[in-house]
């Protein structure tokens, strides 16, 4: 079997040589793309559960509407399900040039179960459970220089402690202890692998701390940061917490204007953001419709 720790040397060698896209793989990556996209868009009638690819850490109210009110989730923007998507098919080439490479890859899709709670893995290549990600430049330097650790706001090692603990009595594992993030650029091509030591005790109580949370009868105090929006001021959601579907259940009184670098989401509005001309910013509610003053 050939080691993990050279994977993307031998997927770089091997995609450098014509003809290695065979029938084969094209065959198995269409399935692959196929199911990906029918799993992220493809069943509106999802029951919301726990899942352990949601373990990062959240605001508990956030937590608390994405099981009991998910008629109150932010809705996708086209372009941001178009983002999506290429980001599963991304996903599912990396794993057809692991198999190209000549490494092992098996064991993908499994169900896991962790103290009643299901996810499902990427794969696992070469006795390693491998969870696969698609990022742009600035997130992708995370994975690159080792310091995702530290920077970890979306809670991608959370998710792999999940479906390590679930692999450990998966005979098609034999590394229990060390799992990796197999992570593509998505503007340049490059790959990155991400070694990861799992925490058990860490994932079994965020578990059971969310379990808890869902159980409540009423929705918990939410605890999205808020944070100053330059010197005007007004106040916005913080960066993860503006990634929050539930930001308009969480806090009923957030706004939303369409910055020239993106949406912007104040929780206190003191002045009405201008831009440089004095014409007012435009403001949307959380269907993206304009609103009117």
């Amino acid at each position: 079997m050939k080691d993990i720790k050279n994977l993307i040397k031998d997927i770089y060698a091997e995609v450098g040589n014509n003809g290695w896209f065979t029938k084969a793989i094209a065959e198995d990556f269409s399935g692959e793309v196929g199911r990906k996209i029918l799993e992220a868009v493809g069943r509106p009638d999802k029951v919301p559960t726990l899942r352990l690819s949601e373990m990062g850490i959240k605001c508990p109210s956030q937590l608390w509407h994405s099981i009991h009110s998910p008629s109150l989730r932010q809705p996708v923007q086209p372009y941001t399900q178009i983002k999506f998507t290429y980001g599963h098919i991304l996903e599912a080439y990396v794993i057809s040039m692991a198999k190209a490479a000549g490494h092992e890859v098996v064991g993908e899709q499994d169900e896991l179960v962790v103290d009643g709670v299901v996810g499902h893995r990427d794969c696992v290549i070469d006795g390693c459970v491998v969870d696969v990600k698609s990022a742009n430049s600035r997130s992708f330097q995370k994975f690159k220089d080792g310091t995702l650790r530290t920077r970890d706001s979306f809670g991608y090692l959370d998710q792999l402690d999940g479906y390590l603990v679930g692999s450990q009595d998966d005979p098609l594992v034999t590394n229990k202890t060390v799992g990796y993030l197999l992570a593509i650029n998505q503007e340049l091509g490059h790959l990155a692998l991400y070694e990861h030591h799992c925490r058990e005790e860490s994932i079994r109580e965020r578990i059971r701390n969310y379990r808890s949370i869902v159980a409540l009868d009423r929705a918990p105090k939410c605890t999205c940061e808020e944070v100053p929006d330059g010197t005007s001021g007004n106040y916005k959601l913080g960066t993860v917490a503006s990634y929050n579907a539930y930001k308009f259940a969480c806090k009923p009184h957030v706004r939303c204007f369409l910055y020239s670098d993106g949406p912007r989401y104040l929780t206190k509005v003191v002045r009405r953001p201008q831009r440089a001309d004095g014409s007012f910013i435009t403001e949307v509610d959380r269907f993206g419709k304009i609103v009117y003053n």
